[in-house]
């Protein structure tokens, strides 16, 4: 996918270029895809408020002056129960490893913010740098808190001297987010860019156009249904006119299920459509005819091809 990245574009001419991979790891609902919107100015990744929206690795690339920063937004960490939320937690922890840099982010807002990320800093702690710099700690949804609770919370949060530096952010509103991208880009090592300077991430369209519509679906649907949907799009059609048909199966495991995504008359369904057809719309700059099924795969969780796509371990 491209678009416009977020930074100046062509590197100044006689700097050097740095460029490398920054993973965001935290618990569920931390805001993570939020911030990696924001870093790269456009919308990547989905975003829910319902938490384990982000199933897989996605990349989101930003531009920073001479640097160029490949923020791997990763699924929520947390003690997974089912073969699914295992592959993702694989997928969240191997981004860490594989990174230059690691950014903790934390719900400052959250009940209990230093209990909710416990595990994920021993593990960090556990893991080492590797020659790596020390990772950051990014406190966020700061516009949610008084200023005398933030700086009690980042000093309990870097008693173990784990991190190299704090930020206090919000990815909502973008405040300090700037000075966190500067950081980064400072971070980053020397050497060419990895991607063309007008892309803003790695995910192929037919996918970004499955995960709009699931994240639509996340928005719409209640209580745990949306964990047992899955999106794929089968068909992708391209007219002289600049047009697209899309044709995609919204999967769920019961019939049951099928029902309340079909709504009374299809009622929810065409409205999930369409709102997944305008923002469709906007991202290709053209027309789009999108056309969605309902269908029941029993226990599609255990299919290993399900796993593929999103780029997860289905034996994790």
């Amino acid at each position: 996918m491209s678009g416009a990245p977020s930074g100046p574009g062509e590197p100044p001419p006689d700097a050097p270029t740095r460029a490398g991979f920054v993973a965001l790891i935290g618990a569920p609902n931390a805001g993570k895809s939020t911030l990696v919107n924001q870093l790269v100015g456009t919308k990547v990744a989905i975003v829910s408020p319902k938490v384990q929206t982000t199933r897989s690795r996605l990349l989101g690339i930003v531009l920073e002056g001479a640097s160029q920063i490949v923020v791997v937004d990763t699924p929520g960490l947390f003690q997974p129960t089912r073969r699914l939320e295992r592959a993702m937690v694989s997928a969240a922890w191997q981004g860490a490893v594989d990174a230059d840099l690691t950014v903790l982010l934390v719900d400052a807002a959250a009940a209990d913010p230093v209990a909710a990320t416990a595990a994920i800093r021993a593990r960090l702690e556990e893991q080492g740098t590797a020659g790596r710099p020390p990772p950051i700690l990014a406190l966020n949804k700061i516009d949610r808190l008084r200023r005398d609770r933030l700086l009690a919370l980042s000093q309990e949060l870097n008693q173990d001297g784990l991190f190299g530096e704090t930020f206090m952010i919000s990815a909502l509103t973008g405040d300090g987010v700037d000075d966190l991208r500067t950081a980064l880009a400072a971070r980053m090592p020397a050497g060419p860019w990895l991607y063309p300077e007008d892309e803003v991430t790695d995910l192929p369209m037919r996918l970004m156009a499955a995960e709009i519509t699931r994240e639509k679906l996340f928005n719409r649907l209640h209580q745990e249904l949306p964990y047992a949907i899955t999106v794929e799009t089968e068909t992708w059609t391209g007219f002289d006119d600049g047009s697209v048909a899309i044709g995609q199966v919204v999967y769920v495991q019961r019939d049951t299920q099928k029902a309340i995504v079909l709504g009374r008359g299809g009622a929810m369904i065409k409205r999930i459509g369409m709102e997944a057809r305008r923002e469709l719309e906007e991202i290709l700059e053209g027309r789009v005819h999108l056309k969605l099924f309902v269908k029941v795969r029993d226990n599609w969780t255990d299919d290993p091809e399900r796993y593929a796509p999103w780029g997860l371990d289905f034996n994790a």
